[in-house]
């Protein structure tokens, strides 16, 4: 298969996203992560932008890469300004990475109007830099901005901008849809067009304003295009950046190029939760293969035909992903959800056993109290490991309590909470402070057992949903779903009550015993592995 070089801007172009703020740290467990994933190039940031960037450069200069070329970005010396005496050129070479991406002006209407030079110096200051750079032993990229734009408003010169860089020495030509408003069409015609008039190798950055980054991607690579730029979750200004997660599997698995070993391809999705738990960012779960409802089936009729055969409403092997099939309880659902279930932890039950009706049984039941277990996959599993008798407690709760008070003026945490656990006949008292009784709760809870289970650290809860069942009434029942990671994985926890603190406290225990469980079946196939 042919090779295409992935190039992740998640540490600058991703940054500059709106919500998104990467602290020192976030940015170096990013950089691992996707080291580790097998990206080919990761933009590390812009050592002349600001202070933590500077700071970020010198923490790199200690940390070692697996597979990784680090690449610093900035952007050609400023006009009639000598290159060597350029501060933002000289802040690249201190930087210390084997590689730059440098970025100039293709557009004639940004030329004059934006950095108001004359397009014979904007020739100059990107070949000078180039040549500067590559004279100084690094390799370049060149990020030609609003190229498409340029292009369609003056091609000749577009070109000319390309021919620049080329004569400096650049690497990659990286044609960049920086407004995001190209269509695929387009793309492919302008990059099949281009590939005639430059012999360097092409590369495309698009961002996402029409919708189209994945799309604008994947046409340019079958026009020729070598190099994708992208940030790892489509983060980036405005509308965000053509996503990796989505495009790297298109390529490989859709389109028969080469962009990383197949075991690399399935950490993708838990690549993915990670980087997402670093950036303090809620996955929408219908991200296209990486998403937890990439592979999910509600309807009993698509469950009924993917038990027969998955290719029927899944495109790929999720498992090629490093994702997994959901099969979701609902009204619609059917025996084949719960037997499904029921295999992954003994095979040798069927639909006739009575273990079967048994968890169906429990499951009407507890339905019928409210418990709703769409969504809630997890709270499903620890309810057959009970029935059928797999399942010991990893804790039990003795005692809880927990106070709501009005917060005096300046003081933000409004509840605490105080509980008591047992595990294996030792018992440990904590109390905590939060945002509200629940917050108080899961701290006090949590912090309760790490004594016992260290792993339970990495766990943080993602999402909190409450809904009354029966409206109208102050002793109606509620439904709580709570959502949590670990950075691996996600999973979805339900309570009943006719107290929200209980029906939380509920799915607060499962969401802890589905962590601790999983983390003994990772400890488990690791034993097996070796």
């Amino acid at each position: 298969m042919e090779k295409i070089e992935t190039f992740d801007s998640t540490l600058r172009d991703g940054a500059q996203a709106e919500g998104i703020s990467f602290s020192v740290e976030d940015k170096i467990k990013i950089l691992k992560t996707l080291d580790r994933l097998g990206i080919d190039i990761i933009e590390a940031g812009n050592p002349g932008s600001n202070p933590k960037d500077i700071s970020f450069f010198e923490r790199l200069k200690d940390v070692k890469l697996e597979h990784a070329q680090l690449c610093a970005f900035g952007s050609t010396r400023r006009s009639n300004v000598k290159v060597e005496d350029d501060s933002n050129v000289q802040a690249l070479l201190e930087a210390g990475t084997p590689a730059v991406a440098i970025f100039g002006k293709t557009s004639t209407f940004h030329i004059k109007k934006v950095i108001r030079t004359t397009l014979e110096e904007n020739l100059e200051m990107i070949e000078d830099t180039i040549a500067y750079l590559t004279n100084n032993d690094k390799t370049v990229y060149f990020d030609a901005e609003h190229f498409f734009d340029g292009y369609k408003l003056d091609a000749k010169y577009a070109v000319d901008v390309l021919k620049a860089a080329e004569r400096g020495g650049a690497k990659v030509l990286v044609l960049c849809d920086t407004n995001g408003g190209t269509l695929p069409m387009e793309i492919h015609q302008i990059i099949t067009e281009i590939k005639s008039q430059v012999t360097a190798e092409i590369g495309i950055h698009c961002h996402n304003d029409s919708g189209l980054g994945v799309a604008d991607s994947l046409m340019a690579v079958d026009a020729g295009a070598r190099q994708v730029q992208g940030t790892f979750l489509g983060f980036g200004e405005r509308c965000g950046n053509a996503s990796l997660s989505s495009i790297i599997p298109n390529l490989q698995l859709k389109m028969g190029y080469d962009c990383m070993p197949e075991k690399s391809l399935e950490k993708l999705t838990s690549s993915a939760i990670r980087v997402a738990e670093i950036s303090n960012y809620s996955l929408t779960g219908r991200e296209p293969y990486v998403g937890k409802s990439a592979f999910a089936h509600k309807g009993g009729m698509h469950i009924d035909a993917v038990m027969k055969s998955p290719s029927s409403f899944e495109h790929i092997v999720p498992e090629k992903v490093g994702n997994e099939r959901r099969i979701l309880m609902s009204e619609v659902s059917g025996r084949s959800t719960i037997i499904q279930m029921i295999n992954e932890i003994d095979p040798t039950i069927d639909k006739k056993s009575k273990e079967t009706t048994q968890v169906m049984d429990k499951i009407k039941e507890l339905e019928y109290e409210g418990y709703q277990f769409e969504g809630a996959e997890s709270s499903v599993r620890l309810l057959i490991r009970k029935e059928l008798g797999r399942f010991k407690p990893f804790f039990t709760i003795a005692d809880f309590k927990t106070i709501g008070e009005k917060p005096v003026d300046g003081r933000a945490l409004s509840a605490s909470a105080l509980v008591k656990v047992m595990v294996d006949g030792k018992e440990a008292v904590n109390a905590a402070e939060g945002d509200g009784p629940v917050n108080a709760l899961d701290k006090a809870l949590r912090t309760a057992l790490e004594e016992f289970f260290p792993k339970i650290k990495e766990l943080r809860l993602t999402d909190f949903k409450v809904r009354v069942i029966d409206q109208g009434a102050t002793a109606s029942k509620v439904r709580v779903l709570i959502e949590s990671t670990d950075g691996v994985d996600i999973w979805t926890n339900v309570g009943v009550s006719t107290d929200v603190i209980e029906a939380s406290l509920i799915a607060l225990v499962d969401s802890i015993e589905y962590k601790l469980l999983i983390d003994m079946e990772r400890q488990i196939k690791e034993y097996h592995l070796y």
